[in-house]
């Protein structure tokens, strides 16, 4: 990557910053007039501006140093210099917005520590997948409030365990005043990234994620096109549906290439994800979004052995639709990275991080989520406008 490079994605991020009011159903095509009207232009949204390129997305907050999805988490991930800070968001039963990466706690939380809640360990099927556990929808907020956060992945992360029990689930709500405080303390406003999880599979149980968010991002000022928030989901219609609520930068999040997002399913739609990612897939996107957030595998797939292979043109095809890119997930550790950046067989121990950052952000991507984002951040300097390439 040359400094000229990363000078055009500084440009292009800037430029893909209108929202438009443009928005597609679940069938393909028919989307070339909105895609422009809504990508390209820049104009007076302001946008992405004020977000570096490539931009660093603590994805959980600080996962990789912090239990996942508190306070906490968001906070060292602002204080080592994440651009963003992401938030996954799921309802409870009196249709408050918490933030947790799934509806299921038993994982995250010490629900099971809790006598009093014992019953409530059931078997439901999210998204077609039958799951076991304590969920979020069975709790008021006032309960889930008396469960206290835990490590996710212990055995990878031992030494984040020593938090575990010390901070609470936060609301969305208290997410956005503490954006709101920190943007006031340091001068500057604090983004975040913001994602619908199992949108459909809510909205069946009466308990609909995109209205509620919508009210929020309004009460907070965050829904305007030059918002300083991302709104993301698996879920393409939860896009939609949202572009008709608030302006606010949206990002369609795609998975592995054979696989189907949810609401795809429901409405038999039979298109994949490898249909997305082509040129007339990221125009369909267009027509209502601004960018993608593809798992890095669309992007530098992986051989058998585990190792990076050539290149997809996702990237150039993306960019040629006026979307950005927001790829996931960068990890320290062995257990998470390509084979060609592990260093020793413990899984748990760090790799050649900076490394696999360098293959990434030579890629010509925009952003990227990353569970640490000060690695994240050394990494990225090198490819920032005036920077060059460091080795």
């Amino acid at each position: 990557m040359t400094q000229g490079g990363a000078a055009r994605r500084t440009v292009l991020g800037a430029a893909v910053v209108a929202a438009g009011g443009a928005f597609g159903t679940l069938a393909a095509g028919g989307t070339a007039a909105a895609a422009a009207e809504n990508g390209r232009g820049g104009g007076a949204g302001g946008g992405f501006r004020d977000l570096p390129v490539p931009t660093v997305i603590g994805h959980r907050g600080a996962s990789g140093y912090r239990p996942e999805h508190t306070l906490a988490s968001y906070q060292l991930a602002l204080d080592l210099g994440a651009d963003v800070v992401e938030q996954d968001l799921v309802p409870t039963r009196d249709g408050h917005l918490v933030c947790r990466h799934e509806n299921e706690i038993g994982g995250t939380t010490d629900v099971a520590d809790h006598l009093e809640f014992a019953s409530r360990k059931t078997t439901r099927t999210v998204d077609g997948v039958p799951v076991t556990g304590w969920f979020t929808e069975d709790f008021t907020l006032a309960e889930l409030k008396t469960l206290r956060a835990k490590e996710r992945i212990p055995a990878l992360r031992q030494r984040n365990t020593l938090y575990d029990g010390r901070w609470e689930i936060p609301t969305f709500e208290e997410v956005l005043r503490w954006a709101d405080r920190e943007g006031r303390r340091r001068g500057k406003r604090v983004w975040l990234h913001v994602e619908t999880k199992h949108p459909s599979y809510f909205r069946g149980l009466g308990l609909g994620l995109e209205e509620p968010l919508a009210k929020l991002l309004r009460r907070y000022g965050r829904d305007g096109r030059g918002a300083p928030v991302f709104l993301q989901s698996f879920e393409p219609s939860s896009i939609q549906r949202l572009s008709r609520l608030v302006s606010s930068p949206r990002v369609v999040l795609l998975s592995a290439a054979g696989t189907r997002p949810w609401d795809f399913e429901l409405a038999k739609d039979p298109r994949t994800v490898a249909d997305l990612v082509k040129p007339e897939g990221l125009q369909w996107i267009a027509g209502f979004a601004q960018g993608i957030g593809p798992t890095m595998d669309l992007i530098l797939p992986r051989d058998a052995a585990g190792k990076l292979g050539a290149p997809t043109t996702l990237v150039a095809d993306a960019h040629a639709r006026g979307l950005i890119l927001h790829p996931y997930t960068a990890r320290n550790e062995n257990n998470f990275l390509p084979a060609d950046f592990r260093k020793g067989t413990d899984p748990t121990a760090y790799g050649d991080a900076f490394g696999a950052f360098k293959a990434y952000f030579e890629q010509g991507i925009d952003g990227i989520f990353t569970d640490h984002p000060d690695t994240g951040l050394l990494a990225a300097e090198a490819f920032r406008p005036g920077r060059g390439v460091n080795g």
